[in-house]
């Protein structure tokens, strides 16, 4: 779809727009749900208790 086609209506735009804008978002939640899925190792690591 065209940004300027003039046979779309005021609806047709903006659903055009969610739909857009909700594919955005899951690709930002998946990014970032994968980033938390894998955290450093570091982060992870306990310390050994200290006697």
């Amino acid at each position: 779809m065209s940004e300027d086609d003039p046979k779309l209506t005021r609806e047709e735009r903006l659903a055009a727009k969610l739909r857009e804008n909700l594919r955005r978002r899951k690709t930002q939640a998946r990014a970032m749900n994968a980033s938390t899925a894998q955290p450093d190792s570091e982060a992870l690591s306990k310390m050994p208790p200290k006697s």
